[in-house]
C-alpha cells in the first residue's frame, strides 16, 4: 500500500503547510482564498462532467442517480450528521471545506483505479500522480480552512485501503462505462461544493453522496440480465 501511504502523507504535508501559511493572514486574503477555492471547485466539477458526459452509454443514469441519491441522503440527514460531528471538534466552517476535500480526494479515476493497480500489478503510478495533485489541493484548502483538512487523509486511507484489499473482487466490475458514470456524478458533486463555498446556494452536497452508489448497483443488475 505504498501508493496509498504516499497519498495520505501528501495530504498531511499539504494540510500542515497550508495551515502554517494561514496563521496571521488578514481576513481579506482569507476571503479571496474562499472565492478562489469555490471557483476552482466549480471548474473541476464542470471539467469532469463535460469530459465524461459525451462518453456516457446511459444518458439519463446520472439524473436518476442524483435524484435518488439526494432523496436517500436527505432522509438520512447526512449533511446534518456530518456538520454536527465536525462541530464537536472544530470551528463551524470546517465542515464545508472538509466535505469538499473528501470529494476532491476520493471521487476520481486515480483514487479508485489507483489502489487496484497497486494491489494487482504493483503499479503505483496512479496513486503517486494523485498524491501530487492532493498535495497542492490540500495546501490550498488548509490555507482557507485550517489544519482540520488533514482529517480527510483518514477518510482517504479508509477509502483507498478498502479498495486495495478488495481489488481482485472489484476489478471485474469497474468497467469504463461504470467509471464514466461515476465521474459524471462526482463532477456534479464537486460543482455543488463550489457553489456552496461561494455562498450562491447551500447545495448540501454531502446529502447527494449516495448517488455515487446507484451506477454500480445499476450495472450489477445489468450484468445478471
Amino acid at each position: 500500500m505504498i501508493g496509498t501511504f504516499t497519498n495520505v502523507g501528501a495530504i498531511l504535508l499539504g494540510s500542515t503547510t497550508g495551515s502554517l501559511i494561514r496563521k496571521g493572514m488578514p481576513e481579506k486574503y482569507q476571503t479571496s482564498l474562499y472565492n478562489a477555492m469555490g471557483l476552482a471547485s466549480i471548474g473541476l466539477g464542470l471539467n469532469a462532467v463535460t469530459n465524461n458526459m459525451p462518453n456516457s452509454t446511459q444518458p439519463v443514469l446520472f439524473i436518476i442517480s442524483l435524484a435518488l441519491g439526494s432523496v436517500i441522503g436527505a432522509a438520512l440527514s447526512l449533511d446534518t450528521r456530518f456538520d454536527g460531528l465536525v462541530k464537536r471538534y472544530a470551528k463551524s466552517d470546517l465542515g464545508q471545506g472538509l466535505s469538499t476535500a473528501i470529494m476532491l480526494f476520493c471521487i476520481g479515476t486515480f483514487s479508485i483505479l489507483g489502489p487496484i493497480e497497486s494491489a494487482l500489478n504493483n503499479n503505483h503510478t496512479y496513486l503517486f500522480t494523485n498524491a501530487t495533485l492532493d498535495l497542492i489541493t490540500s495546501m490550498v484548502l488548509a490555507t482557507t480552512y485550517g489544519i482540520g483538512i488533514a482529517l480527510s487523509a483518514v477518510v482517504l486511507f479508509c477509502w483507498q485501503g478498502s479498495i486495495y484489499l478488495l481489488a481482485e473482487q472489484l476489478q471485474p466490475f469497474l468497467s469504463t462505462e461504470l467509471m464514466t458514470e461515476v465521474s459524471i456524478i462526482g463532477g456534479f458533486l464537486i460543482l455543488a461544493s463550489g457553489i456552496s463555498i461561494l455562498q450562491l446556494k447551500n447545495m448540501r452536497a454531502i446529502n447527494s453522496l449516495p448517488a455515487l452508489f446507484i451506477p454500480p448497483i445499476w450495472f450489477a443488475i445489468l450484468s445478471f440480465i
